[in-house]
């Protein structure tokens, strides 16, 4: 969920994350349907690798909130006014696409009686809505108290890898793509989910398959990069809330223009005019 493009709203397409809940069962390489028999070639790290990962963060980070301090976003909660009701935390978790629930859930059984267990009967009646019945007006100071707990740290963390990072990586592996491959994977995840319409994470890997291939499949990884991510900025551009590319544009285009195919530092990018730096 983009975060730093708040002040635009945006119709309801709440079909984002409508299959949030499987994703966890494809980190293994069966996403959208791929076998395993193609890995990617990687004598370098993959973005699973944890200094990889920690960039990872960082950078969607910077498009998401604005600031390279992805740690500091477990408490952030607001309605950007996208049809999604709240989005919160270190993702984007949003109270009307079903991944915010299955959350609160985890939450509760790693941490009965906290704060947001009692909030679970509303965000069932919430999902796959923008609205907020049952959760005005303290819900929003609740999850900042959660927040300041790390066993719902953790959960914040656990449910992004099930859910968006192992599956991206696991299908970036399948199609031989390296970390900046991986990471170009996660983001689109991260943004567009892997639901069926036709903006998805599988349909927008879908549209770049029409005309290039990965290595894995005998393509040019470079060449296939830059069809997902022409794939990616028509997938951006349908949704007014996303119109605005730079996290492809000047970021992740720009690492793939200087042939980083591993993502290694220095990295320096901007996102929404700002220019962000990792040594």
């Amino acid at each position: 969920m983009v975060h730093a493009d708040r002040d635009t709203a945006a119709p309801a397409r709440l079909s984002r994350r409508t299959v949030v809940a499987a994703l966890g069962a494809v980190a293994s390489g069966a996403l959208v349907g791929v076998s395993r028999v193609g890995t990617a070639s990687a004598a370098a790290p993959g973005l699973d690798d944890p200094a990889k990962k920690e960039m990872a963060m960082q950078l969607v980070s910077s498009a998401e909130n604005s600031s390279l301090d992805w740690k500091a976003q477990y408490k952030y909660i607001e309605d950007i006014g996208d049809g999604r009701g709240y989005t919160a935390g270190i993702i984007g978790f949003c109270s009307g696409t079903g991944d915010m629930l299955d959350l609160v859930k985890v939450y509760a059984d790693r941490r009965s009686g906290n704060v947001l267990a009692k909030y679970l009967p509303a965000l069932r009646k919430v999902n796959g809505t923008d609205s907020h019945a049952g959760l005005d007006p303290d819900y929003p100071k609740d999850w900042r108290t959660a927040a300041k707990d790390t066993v719902f740290q953790q959960c914040q963390n656990d449910e992004r890898d099930r859910v968006y990072f192992n599956p991206a990586v696991a299908q970036g592996k399948t199609d031989g793509l390296h970390a900046l491959g991986q990471f170009c994977y996660y983001d689109a995840i991260v943004m567009h989910g892997d639901g069926d319409d036709p903006t998805s994470f599988r349909n927008i890997r879908a549209r770049a398959l029409r005309s290039a291939r990965p290595s894995a499949q005998g393509g040019n990884e470079t060449t296939y990069l830059n069809a997902f991510l022409d794939a990616r900025v028509w997938a951006m551009k349908q949704e007014e809330a996303h119109s605005d590319t730079s996290r492809v544009d000047t970021e992740q285009r720009v690492f793939l223009r200087k042939g980083n195919l591993d993502l290694n530092t220095p990295l320096d990018w901007k996102v929404y005019g700002d220019s962000y730096h990792i040594g």
